[in-house]
């Protein structure tokens, strides 16, 4: 049996599940098709085969602000490769479903209210790292008289539907006025973070065109604060050769404190830009669905960055589904997702406001002043949901912290947790140490490319240890046996259940990107999706279902999945190992597949981290050896085992693997910009040549 396929243990339930927004949708969608649906797994079975009706019976039953009426939902019998349209006829605009509401769930929503976002309710709170400037609050009344302000600026400055307008912010109140007023016009949002470098920056809305840039003058992070006016010289120089660029707005990091900009040119204070608006007054263009609203980006840790272009209608569509039913936001939720403005949990952050929800904007480090400050705002803000990391929950348990006897708790419903693959051990240390036990731990996973999760939690049924707790309703995922990748498209066949496999969704779903920019005939969009496996999706990350607890086990990305001798393993696996018998010793590790032209076969290297005082000596590669060996098997054993000074991360913190596989593999890459430590790759060039440098101890 393998091991994908025991029971685990089990760490939640709901106690009273029929309360749940998820069960009342359940019970009105039973009613609304005669069927009985006994528990979660049933209707993801039933909203699989019978999309079209679930789809068409959510946007009735979601109250969407929106106009127009539809004929069919899609064509169900469309490959997924050719992008369907879906709901034709309808039109909406994203900034409009934040800022107000459908009077009631239905096709056609009578009118337009602030039920669940009063004027004098708060809206949103901003919070800044250490005491550079105190919280921000904004009612409903005031974010909707900023967006409107900065509308009106837009518009008189030439913004008009499609136009793109990026930013290099901050998650702050400013950047999100800026997302509002942009998508209430029609046009395009797309967004960076400030530590992105220079490069990093124009390598992605170079591709898109903005006609204008918001950037902050300055960033504070980590304790540290870093003038950007040189960053912004640099952009509006590298933007030269765009002729669509009119320039940069330069908003100010400190309010009472804007920064001189007078030297730069074509680049104007924030100030300066609202004094073009002839009032705040308040407009929605509404669009098609699948107009664009959104350009995301990859993380081009190998390449130049991809322009994932999403859909207004599909966003707000997977926005309701999973943040009403999954996460059960309600207009008494109040949430914190850590997140830079360069991911697309930033997207998820922001979307609260669809539900009434008060988002929680917070810019800095998750560790400054101290390594509990989030905990301490959870406290302070009543917080009901949280957004983390597995890397922020790994921090708190090396160094010994517990939230729930630092901070009391009791008001947080639930806690997601992405970025990476997370561990068993963090599970157990979740509910064991970290967390108050009525707090439901969402493993999610889905991304960037879909604006949606394919993995996620719900209120109605157990959590047990490890993965994520279900697939989700409407996407009809599996886990696909992997195919040569110079093969060409392939019929896709089913891993054995509980066995390891590629991720695929097998039919078309609403939140798919329509297209990338600048990809003309969409080939880039194809080779992306769809060259792999034909008529499916393929997201690119190595899963297990467990058949009987149904659990999604994701066990790393695919491009850097471990096949030493045809043996197919995630190095998710490896990681829980070091991380439950080695925190003494190891702060962290990264584990890759060295496959070079000469070689016959791929070797796995594993790399540590070592704590101060500790180094990689006989003893503890035999000890790391003999644990991996026990927890798992002789085949996951590494073939090397080096120390390092470094392992690559992402501005997000996420650890990169494949640009030190490519690396080891004999490649030279050229560095991303949204690698926080770029230079960290320059060590791993070495083992390109590994023969040469094999220490005795690393032999195997």
């Amino acid at each position: 049996m393998s091991t994908h396929s025991i029971v685990p243990r089990k760490l939640w339930e709901h106690p009273d599940p029929e309360s749940t927004q998820m069960a009342a949708f359940k019970r009105s969608l039973e009613k609304a098709k005669g069927v009985t649906l006994p528990d979660y797994h049933s209707m993801y079975q039933w909203s699989i085969q019978n999309r079209i009706a679930f789809w068409d019976f959510c946007w009735k039953y979601f109250p969407i602000i929106h106009e127009g009426t539809y004929d069919r939902v899609t064509d169900e019998n469309a490959r997924i490769d050719s992008i369907p349209d879906w709901f034709p006829g309808v039109h909406l605009n994203y900034a409009e479903n934040l800022l107000f509401t459908a009077a009631t769930p239905g096709e056609t929503p009578s009118t337009v209210t602030t039920l669940g976002k009063e004027d004098n309710k708060l809206a949103v709170t901003e919070v800044r790292e250490g005491d550079h400037e105190p919280t921000v609050n904004l009612t409903w009344r005031e974010l909707r008289q900023r967006t409107g302000r900065l509308l009106q600026a837009m518009k008189a400055a030439g913004v008009r539907k499609g136009d793109r307008v990026a930013v290099v912010a901050s998650n702050s109140i400013d950047t999100l006025t800026v997302l509002l007023a942009t998508t209430a016009l029609g046009a395009i949002f797309s967004s960076a973070s400030t530590d992105t470098g220079v490069k990093g920056i124009l390598d992605r809305i170079r591709q898109i065109q903005p006609r204008w840039v918001f950037m902050d003058d300055f960033a504070v992070y980590n304790g540290k604060t870093v003038d950007l006016r040189p960053k912004i010289a640099q952009v509006v120089e590298g933007m030269a050769v765009i002729k669509e660029f009119q320039g940069i707005i330069s908003v100010p990091r400190f309010r009472d404190r804007p920064a001189d900009i007078s030297h730069i040119p074509r680049t104007r204070t924030l100030a300066d830009f609202l004094a073009g608006a002839p009032s705040d007054h308040l407009e929605f263009l509404r669009v098609r669905f699948r107009d664009p609203f959104l350009i995301a980006f990859s993380s081009g840790t190998t390449g130049e960055p991809k322009c994932i272009v999403h859909s207004v209608g599909g966003v707000l569509m997977n926005s309701n589904k999973e943040g009403r039913l999954n996460r059960s936001l309600n207009s008494d939720a109040i949430t914190l997702q850590y997140t830079t403005t360069g991911w697309i949990m930033y997207n998820s952050c922001v979307s609260a406001l669809v539900f009434g929800a008060r988002p929680i904007l917070y810019d800095g480090s998750p560790f400054q002043p101290d390594p509990i400050v989030l905990v301490k705002l959870l406290e302070k803000h009543k917080a009901t949901h949280f957004g983390t990391s597995p890397r922020w929950m790994h921090e708190m348990r090396k160094n010994k912290l517990s939230p729930r006897k630092i901070a009391d708790l009791h008001r947080l419903k639930g806690v997601t947790s992405t970025g990476m693959v997370l561990s068993e051990s963090l599970f157990e240390w979740f509910y064991d140490e970290g967390f108050e036990p009525h707090t439901l731990l969402a493993n999610i996973s889905g991304g960037t490319d879909l604006a949606a999760c394919l993995g996620l939690e719900n209120p109605i049924s157990p959590l047990y240890v490890g993965g994520c707790q279900g697939p989700s309703l409407g996407m009809p995922i599996a886990a696909y046996e992997q195919v040569d990748e110079e093969a060409g498209q392939a019929k896709g066949s089913e891993a054995i259940p509980g066995e390891p496999g590629e991720v695929v969704v097998t039919a078309p779903f609403p939140s798919m990107p329509v297209k990338f920019w600048s990809d003309e005939g969409g080939k880039k969009y194809f080779n992306a999706y769809f060259a792999r496996y034909d008529n499916v999706w393929t997201q690119g990350d190595f899963i297990a279902i467990n058949p009987n607890s149904r659990q999604i086990l994701f066990l790393g990305r695919s491009d850097g999945v471990l096949n030493p001798s045809g043996v197919r393993f995630g190095s998710a696996e490896i990681y829980n190992v070091i991380d439950t018998q080695f925190t003494k010793e190891i702060v962290d590790s990264i584990c890759v597949g060295q496959r070079r032209p000469k070689d016959a076969d791929e070797s796995v290297i594993l790399f540590l981290l070592m704590r101060p005082g500790f180094k990689v000596d006989q003893q503890l590669v035999t000890r790391v050896k003999d644990a991996i060996r026990k927890s798992l098997s002789a085949r996951h054993v590494p073939k090397y085992i080096f120390e390092t000074p470094a392992i690559p991360v992402t501005v997000n913190l996420k650890k990169v693997e494949l640009p030190v596989k490519q690396i080891v593999s004999g490649k030279k890459i050229k560095p991303s910009g949204t690698l926080l430590n770029p230079e960290s790759l320059d060590f791993y060039y070495q083992f390109a040549e590994v023969e040469k440098i094999v220490p005795p101890q690393a032999k195997l």
